[in-house]
């Protein structure tokens, strides 16, 4: 698939590179000024550096193994049958979240589903449909399995933190919505300069109050970056020379989309 009237190398909705500069990088960290310092981060999939620095998690306990984290993209396009390898939370982990896991994984197996996590993040006052549930399970293990692990868990809550502040520095009037312009804005701290065609989609899509005046929630704010983010690294992962042209089989394209449209 690809987009025409586009030159070499394709800037995704950029201003055209100049001619000291690269291609533009599908995410790429902004240039620096006040939204790349603390606490906002230009990947909220990456934990904060100021990460909790206390016990973490001392003693190792029964349902909590300390395999490895399975490879990212052994599984490229979100396989249904691919399973996850238990793993561990990472040194360091606040045993406050440590313990909101425990507290979800009932069963003890080191694993929890998608109505436990659901209910995990609704503890600090994170209330999320399951459908961003299921985008956020998808995007941090690569799978439709719709269970994570301690290490996993752990990547959630810290991207949700820097979501949120990214979020709440976009929603200037405290309304707890972000309108196209303020989404734009917000999608562009992430390194992501979509085209007003795709932007007015977006709001389209993710805008759930059926008001006059469109905007997002919170909630369908995750689930629109997710979708940007998820999508615009899949479609990266093709077209690895930066043209704005990638080509798909039906089924690694298919594959690739029905993650975010049946989640």
């Amino acid at each position: 698939m690809s987009y025409p009237n586009n030159t070499p190398p394709y800037n995704y909705g950029a201003p055209p590179p100049s001619s000291t500069q690269p291609p533009y990088s599908y995410g790429q960290p902004p240039p620096p000024g006040p939204y790349s310092q603390p606490p906002y981060s230009s990947d909220p999939t990456k934990p904060p550096k100021d990460s909790y620095q206390g016990g973490g998690y001392p003693t190792p306990q029964p349902g909590y193994p300390s395999a490895p984290y399975p490879p990212q993209g052994s599984s490229p396009y979100g396989s249904p049958f691919a399973s996850l390898v238990p793993s561990a939370f990472p040194p360091g982990t606040d045993p406050n979240l440590v313990s909101s896991f425990q507290m979800a994984d009932r069963d003890g197996s080191g694993f929890i589903d998608d109505k436990e996590l659901q209910t995990a993040l609704s503890s600090y006052n994170q209330s999320f449909s399951l459908r961003t549930v299921h985008l956020l399970m998808y995007h941090f293990t690569n799978t439709n399995t719709r269970k994570i692990g301690p290490k996993e868990y752990t990547s959630v809550f810290y991207s949700l933190q820097n979501w949120r502040s990214i979020f709440d520095r976009f929603d200037r009037d405290r309304s707890g919505k972000i309108d196209a312009s303020e989404l734009r804005e917000a999608l562009l701290s992430l390194g992501f300069s979509v085209s007003p065609i795709v932007l007015d989609l977006l709001v389209s899509k993710f805008d759930k109050s059926g008001g006059k005046n469109r905007a997002i929630e919170y909630d369908n704010f995750i689930e629109c970056c997710l979708t940007v983010k998820g999508l615009t690294e899949k479609f990266k992962e093709k077209d690895t020379s930066y043209t704005g042209s990638a080509s798909f089989t039906y089924e690694a394209f298919m594959l690739t989309v029905l993650p975010f449209l049946i989640a």
